[in-house]
C-alpha cells in the first residue's frame, strides 16, 4: 500500500510506511556499518569548530561504490513503499554523485537540478532560503512529464542529518520541493 501527501501545489510526496522486509533491514544495517567505517573525518576544517566528513573514499573502491548504491537503492525503496521512480533528481553538486548511478540501478532517468543560469533551454526555477540568504535552483521544463514519479537526491551530511548520504522527496510535473 502506498501512502502518499498532497502539496499545496497538488504534487505527490510519498510517504515512508514503517513495516519493510527484515532481509532487506538487515541488509541495510550491513551495509551502513561498512560504508560509515569508509568514510573520513577531518575536524577543525575548513574551519575551527567543524567536523567535516570526506565522502569521497566511497567511490573510490568499486566495492564500496557498489554497495552505497545497493544501500541507497534499499533507502528508496523503503521510503517509496517498493514504488520505483520514473526519474530521479540531482541537487547540484553532490547529488550529480549519488544520482546517476543509483537511477541506473532503479531502472529510472535522471535530471540534474543547478543554481540559477548553468542550464541551457527553457527551465523552471524554485527559490530556496539558505543560511545567508536566498538562491534558486533551475531544471530543465522538459525534464519531468506530468505524472513522472520523482525522487529527489542530494547529500544531506552538510545540513547536520545523520545516518543517510541521501534526502528523499517526491515530486510531480516539474516542481521543485526542497526539504
Amino acid at each position: 500500500m502506498t501512502t502518499t501527501n498532497t502539496t499545496k501545489d497538488n504534487a505527490t510526496r510519498f510517504e515512508p510506511e514503517s513495516s519493510t522486509s527484515a532481509t532487506s533491514t538487515t541488509e541495510l544495517a550491513g551495509i551502513k556499518k561498512s560504508l560509515h567505517a569508509s568514510l573520513r573525518e577531518f575536524p577543525e576544517w575548513p574551519q575551527p569548530g567543524v567536523l567535516f566528513v570526506d565522502i569521497l573514499p566511497l567511490f573510490a573502491d568499486h566495492q564500496v561504490h557498489t554497495a552505497l548504491i545497493r544501500a541507497l537503492e534499499l533507502e528508496v525503496l523503503k521510503f517509496c513503499n517498493g514504488v520505483k521512480p520514473d526519474v530521479l533528481v540531482g541537487l547540484d553538486a553532490r547529488g550529480f554523485l549519488f544520482g546517476p548511478s543509483l537511477a541506473l540501478r532503479l531502472g529510472a532517468g535522471f535530471a540534474p537540478v543547478r543554481k540559477r543560469g548553468k542550464l541551457p533551454g527553457p527551465t523552471s526555477e524554485a527559490a530556496f532560503e539558505k543560511e545567508y540568504g536566498q538562491d534558486f535552483f533551475q531544471i530543465q521544463a522538459d525534464a519531468i512529464k506530468k505524472g513522472q514519479k520523482v525522487v529527489v537526491v542530494d547529500d544531506i551530511i552538510a545540513t547536520g542529518m545523520q545516518n543517510s548520504p541521501l534526502q528523499y522527496s517526491a515530486v510531480q510535473h516539474n516542481s521543485i520541493y526542497p526539504t
